[in-house]
């Protein structure tokens, strides 16, 4: 059986746990023991992408603000739908993340973060959130389990009523919110049908064609 190694531990903001790990050629990171992300799980990550960023394939300048840096794969998969003169602006509230993807020595997202349309902030999503007034078309979030919120208590913000007023508000008329989520929310889709979105639910397999059921909530402004 090959070993787990530990490559890297660190505190969350609520001071909880954070490891980096590498098992047989795959890369984990967890929260105090359990599962958060793994390079063998991205399939629905790639989809919640390509799904919020499908009408910006012509649209000129297109503005993109991703919640949740994970292993990148979310960022890769918006970077391939976008024009060259797109911008992506990447907010990540765990730094030990960020440098764990920045480090070349690592076979993260070191590529995609230097790509020249990319910024990455060490921000809570939710502050770029309020203070944006019609600025993005579209805003991804992958900054959890969902809903559920895991990693941090402060992401269950993104998810309440007042939160999707200010998504609402941060989108470009017509723009798409996506929310990546472990498991199905039938609550969370009708409060985000209260708050003025048209919503479309998605499953998406955590790998190709097998692996657990992960749930994409699409929401489009309603002008």
């Amino acid at each position: 059986m090959k070993p787990w190694k530990l490559v890297d531990r660190a505190l969350t903001p609520d001071g909880k746990t954070l490891s980096l790990q590498e098992h047989d050629g795959a890369w984990y990171i967890q929260v105090d023991g359990q599962m958060l992300m793994s390079t063998r799980l991205h399939t629905s990550e790639e989809q919640l992408a390509e799904l919020a960023c499908a009408h910006l394939k012509t649209v000129r300048g297109a503005r993109v603000l991703i919640g949740g840096l994970g292993f990148g794969f979310t960022l890769r998969a918006a970077l391939s739908s976008l024009g060259r003169d797109a911008s992506v602006t990447v907010a990540e509230i765990l730094a030990p993340v960020i440098d764990w993807n920045r480090n070349p020595a690592l076979p993260l997202a070191a590529g995609a973060m230097a790509d020249p349309r990319v910024t990455i902030v060490n921000r809570d999503v939710g502050e770029l959130i309020r203070v944006a007034r019609h600025r993005y078309d579209s805003i991804i979030l992958d900054v959890d389990n969902g809903p559920a919120a895991m990693s941090a208590a402060v992401n269950q913000r993104l998810y309440d009523a007042r939160g999707l007023e200010q998504l609402r508000s941060a989108l470009r008329p017509a723009g798409v919110v996506a929310f990546w989520s472990a498991a199905p929310d039938d609550h969370f889709a009708a409060l985000m049908s209260r708050a003025g979105f048209q919503v479309e639910v998605r499953i998406a397999r955590a790998r190709v064609n097998s692996g657990a059921r992960h749930t994409i909530f699409l929401g489009r402004a309603t002008v």
